[in-house]
C-alpha cells in the first residue's frame, strides 16, 4: 500500500542563495490533518498546503505547483550516497510518500489521498540555486540532474485534507508514457526526448509552450 509518511510545511527563513532573500524550502512534518486547496495564480505566496509559503513567486507556486511530492525511497538513496540523514521535507517536499513510484508517475496521473483529496501530476521539479544552497552539497544541481529523480509537482483537482498515514491510490492513468522522469530528462540533459512530451496534454501551459517553441 502506498501512503503518506509525512505532510510538511515551511515558513520563510533568510537565505543568501536567492534574490528574494527568503525561502520556504525548509519544510517540517506537522501533526494532524492539513487542508489542501488550489492556490491563487502564479505570483501569489501561499501554496496549496495550509500553512505553507513560497517566497520566489516568479519561479514557484501557482495551480500547477500547488503541492510537491517526493518518495521516501528516493530520499533514502540520496542519504546513502551523500552519507547524511535526510528527514522528510528536507527537499522542500510537502508530501513524503512511501510505496509510490513518483518518478514513474505519468503527467496527468491522478492520486486519491485518503477519502477525498485528489491531486494531479503536473511536472517535475527543476533544481535551482536556492535548493543547492540549502543542501550545501558541492555540484548539487549537476548531481541532481544526472540522477533524474526530481519528485513531482501536483495540482489540486478535489480539495480536502490530508495527514500522515493516509493511503495514496492512483485513480486515473492517462493513455501515454510521458512520466515525471522522462519529462525531467527531456527538459534538462536530453532534449532529444522533447518530441515525446507533446503527448502529455496535462503539462503546464508554460511548459508546453516552451517545448513546442523548442521543437519549432
Amino acid at each position: 500500500m502506498a501512503y503518506l509518511l509525512s505532510v510538511n510545511v515551511g515558513t520563510p527563513m533568510h537565505t543568501q542563495h536567492s534574490d528574494m532573500q527568503h525561502t520556504g524550502i525548509d519544510k517540517r512534518p506537522v501533526d494532524g490533518p492539513v487542508a489542501i486547496a488550489e492556490p491563487g495564480p502564479r505570483g501569489s505566496e501561499p501554496t496549496g498546503v495550509e500553512g505553507d509559503r513560497v517566497c520566489d513567486t516568479r519561479h514557484h507556486g501557482g495551480p500547477d505547483q500547488a503541492v510537491y511530492a517526493y518518495a521516501r525511497e528516493d530520499l533514502d538513496k540520496w542519504a546513502a550516497e551523500l552519507g547524511r540523514n535526510l528527514p522528510g521535507g528536507v527537499f522542500g517536499e510537502n508530501l513524503t510518500t512511501v510505496g509510490l513510484d513518483v518518478t514513474g508517475a505519468r503527467i496527468g496521473e491522478r492520486w486519491l489521498i485518503g477519502d477525498e483529496t485528489v491531486l494531479e501530476v503536473s511536472a517535475p521539479r527543476i533544481p535551482c540555486r536556492t535548493f543547492a544552497g540549502w543542501l550545501g552539497e558541492r555540484g548539487w544541481i549537476k548531481t541532481f540532474t544526472q540522477r533524474a529523480i526530481p519528485g513531482a509537482y501536483l495540482r489540486v483537482v478535489v480539495p480536502g485534507s490530508v495527514r500522515a498515514g493516509d493511503e495514496v491510490r492512483v485513480v486515473h492513468t492517462p493513455p501515454h508514457d510521458v512520466t515525471i522522469g522522462l519529462t525531467f530528462r527531456a527538459l534538462t540533459a536530453e532534449p532529444e526526448l522533447l518530441p515525446r512530451l507533446v503527448a502529455a496534454t496535462a503539462l503546464p501551459a508554460r511548459t508546453r509552450e516552451k517545448v513546442l517553441g523548442r521543437l519549432e
